[in-house]
C-alpha cells in the first residue's frame, strides 16, 4: 500500500471528507437497492439493469477506497512559506506568452483550469524552492520553456 503523503490543503480536506461521506451514507445505499432491485428482475446473467448495477458497485467502491487511502496519508499544508515556492504558495510567472497565476497544491486537488497546479507537475516541479527573480525551465512536450517568477505570496 502506498503511503506517499497526499498534500492537502485545508479546504481540499473538507472537499475528500465530505465526498466520502456522501458516497458511503448515500450512493452505497443507493447502489445495493439498484443490485437487489434488478435481481428481483429473474436471471441476472443476460439482465443489464443489474450488470451495469455492479459495474457502478465496482467504480463507487473504488472511489471510496481511493479517498479511505488519501485521507489516512493527508498531511494539511498552510499555504507557502512566503519567499520560497512551496505547497500551498500563489505564484505569478512570466512566460513569453505574458503573466500565468497558479496555486500549488498537491496532487488530490490539483485542477488547472481553476489554477491549482499539482507539485508533481513540470510545471509545479520546476517551480518548487524558488523565489521572485528566479528563472526556470520546464521541459515541455514542444521543448524546453523558461518563465521568471515574479511573485510569491
Amino acid at each position: 500500500m502506498n503511503n506517499k503523503p497526499v498534500y492537502l490543503t485545508a479546504e481540499g480536506l473538507a472537499k475528500l471528507k465530505a465526498e466520502l461521506s456522501h458516497l458511503i451514507s448515500v450512493e452505497r445505499p443507493r447502489v445495493a437497492q439498484r443490485i437487489h432491485d434488478a435481481k428481483l428482475d429473474g436471471d441476472i446473467t443476460e439482465n443489464a439493469e443489474y450488470e451495469d448495477a455492479k459495474q457502478e458497485q465496482s467504480f463507487l467502491e473504488g472511489r471510496i477506497a481511493t479517498l479511505e487511502s488519501q485521507l489516512k496519508n493527508a498531511a494539511v499544508i498552510e499555504g507557502g512559506n512566503g519567499d520560497k515556492v512551496g505547497i500551498g504558495s500563489k505564484v505569478v510567472i512570466k512566460g513569453s506568452d505574458g503573466e500565468e497565476t497558479f496555486t500549488i497544491v498537491g496532487s488530490a486537488e490539483a485542477s488547472p483550469r481553476e489554477g491549482r497546479i499539482s507539485n508533481e507537475s513540470p510545471v509545479g516541479q520546476a517551480l518548487m524552492g524558488h523565489k521572485k527573480g528566479d528563472k526556470v525551465t520546464v521541459q515541455a512536450p514542444a521543448g524546453p520553456v523558461s518563465y521568471t517568477v515574479v511573485r510569491v505570496s
